[in-house]
């Protein structure tokens, strides 16, 4: 495939892919036996490679917040992250290839069963530090306290070990961690839906075009789909195409 200069350039400019991995949510990418990184985002980054016709390489980080604080030194070129407005100040992204929902782990006997019960004076919210419902509960809580671990992992091992009110995250690795340990659960219903999407520093308009009409692409092909079903993450919904 013939690729514009200008696309090279604004998503390979060493002449590789840096691909940025967020190993904090599992939903997204996963990390093998073979310690390389897999799931639908690296799978994506994969074939945006290919496509361009460059060689990839793997940016690995355990929190999509270190992802987004290591866009000063440069050290990435496409990343996958959740849509949100402080981002989006320096970040060009595409439309969501997957929407995920963010909600509460509890214990068995908390009294709360819906996430407004939660937000309360006095009660402690453990959450990743940076993550998409990190900035979203910053904005939209109004009394409740968060408590920001490093990582959406350590959150919830902080909600259990400082016995905490809840632990905010994505819903599919909560419920692993209920399915896991007896004497807890998730809330039936979610405070907000993570649009995750391909992201681009800002600025580098060519290559976001190219990225959103890539991702329209394995959007409508199947290809999203596929490799959700194939790291076992099927029950989370593909994002979209857009005009």
């Amino acid at each position: 495939m013939n690729v514009d200069q200008d696309v090279l350039q604004d998503l390979a400019p060493t002449g590789v892919l840096r691909a940025a991995i967020n190993y904090g949510n599992p939903v997204l990418a996963q990390r093998g036996a073979d310690g390389q990184p897999g799931g639908v985002s690296t799978a994506l980054a994969t074939a945006l490679a290919a496509e361009l016709g460059v060689a990839i390489e793997f940016v690995t980080f355990d929190a999509a917040g270190k992802v987004f604080a290591a866009l000063p030194e440069a050290c990435w070129d496409l990343a996958f992250l959740a849509i949100e407005p402080v981002r989006a100040e320096e970040i060009e992204f595409s439309h969501p290839y997957v929407i995920i929902e963010g909600t509460y782990l509890v214990r068995e006997n908390s009294p709360f069963h819906s996430v407004a019960e939660l937000d309360r004076k006095g009660l402690r919210l453990a959450v990743g530090k940076g993550a998409a419902y990190d900035l979203f509960l910053s904005r939209t809580l109004s009394e409740a306290e968060l408590v920001r671990a490093p990582t959406s992992a350590a959150a919830v091992d902080w909600f259990v070990e400082q016995q905490l009110d809840a632990a905010a995250g994505v819903r599919q690795p909560l419920e692993g961690f209920a399915r896991a340990n007896p004497g807890y659960r998730v809330l039936d219903d979610s405070f907000t839906e993570i649009r995750q999407a391909m992201a681009v520093p800002k600025g580098r308009l060519a290559g976001a075009r190219f990225i959103r009409t890539f991702l329209n692409e394995k959007i409508r092909s199947g290809f999203v789909a596929e490799q959700l079903r194939q790291s076992g993450q099927q029950d989370v919904r593909v994002g979209p195409e857009v005009a």
